[in-house]
């Protein structure tokens, strides 16, 4: 099982075309948490999904609360990107089961969703900058826990 990538209700079609055309090169299931704030069709992500969507493993889930059942169900670690962690992502140690989840463009997660994760880290940034676009963060700690769990390594 390896490391997933999991938007949690994304706001902006773009960055999440990105992710899913990331995902479909590094063979990566993402995770699409639903409402998003933009209508999810493969017209509105084929801009930056371009003809990848056709070719990457996407997981609709209705609601927080389907996707964390489920993630639960499965024994997965939910591993959440977030401004607010004191916890460096790159102190962290990945394992296959994990799925890395990023936030809303907007916003992040709401308290309860965070509380409910079973790991929060930052990035290291320059002090007194908000923060990476989303799509960049993702990628980031993504290419990390696959580097860590050998997730490179059927694609070689």
């Amino acid at each position: 099982m390896p490391v997933d990538l999991a938007l949690y209700q994304p706001d902006i079609a773009n960055n999440t075309g990105t992710l899913i055309r990331l995902c479909a090169c590094l063979d990566t299931t993402i995770h699409i948490i639903h409402p998003t704030g933009f209508a999810f069709s493969a017209k509105t992500l084929a801009r930056a999904g371009l003809d990848y969507l056709d070719h990457a493993a996407v997981r609709e889930h209705d609601s927080w609360t389907r996707f964390d059942a489920w993630r639960r169900a499965e024994g997965r670690r939910l591993v959440l990107l977030t401004t607010k962690s004191q916890t460096s992502a790159y102190d962290a140690v990945f394992s296959p089961q994990d799925i890395v989840m990023v936030g809303r463009e907007s916003a992040g997660v709401p308290d309860a969703v965070a509380a409910a994760t079973d790991l929060a880290l930052r990035i290291p940034m320059r002090p007194g900058l908000r923060s990476i676009n989303v799509a960049l963060a993702a990628t980031l700690i993504l290419g990390e826990a696959k580097r860590q769990t050998d997730g490179f390594t059927a694609l070689q």
